[in-house]
């Protein structure tokens, strides 16, 4: 661990892989396989240790909740990735407008008041 990056930055990174497969299956109330098939899936990819073993982020794991949350109401593990992908693009979109949206209020002329030349 180097002075430049402290473990609490790193815990507080919602990208950084934290956490275990057991853990992980452990907080999402499910089975390591559960977990495995995501991945199979291609919804999520766990990084791995130095010893092989998958670690998850805590980004990983809302991704993996929502999931959850859709196969727990009967939807098929393939189609709830799907759903949760494109849900996940979705939201991306719609902060990248607000961003341009921003920029733009911020960039254009202030319109003139009525009775001003």
């Amino acid at each position: 661990m180097t002075a430049d990056n402290p473990l609490s930055d790193r815990l507080d990174d919602d990208d950084y892989p934290a956490y275990t497969m057991g853990r992980a299956a452990e907080m999402l109330g499910t089975t390591p396989a559960f977990l495995r098939a995501l991945g199979e899936a291609r919804l999520i990819t766990p990084l791995r240790s130095e010893g092989g073993h998958r670690r998850y982020s805590r980004y990983q794991l809302r991704i993996a909740a929502r999931a959850r949350e859709l196969v727990d109401r009967g939807t098929p593990i393939e189609a709830a990735c799907r759903i949760v992908i494109l849900e996940d693009q979705l939201e991306e979109a719609q902060r990248i407008n607000a961003e341009y949206r921003r920029r733009d209020e911020l960039e254009a002329p202030a319109s003139p008041r009525p009775g001003s030349r």
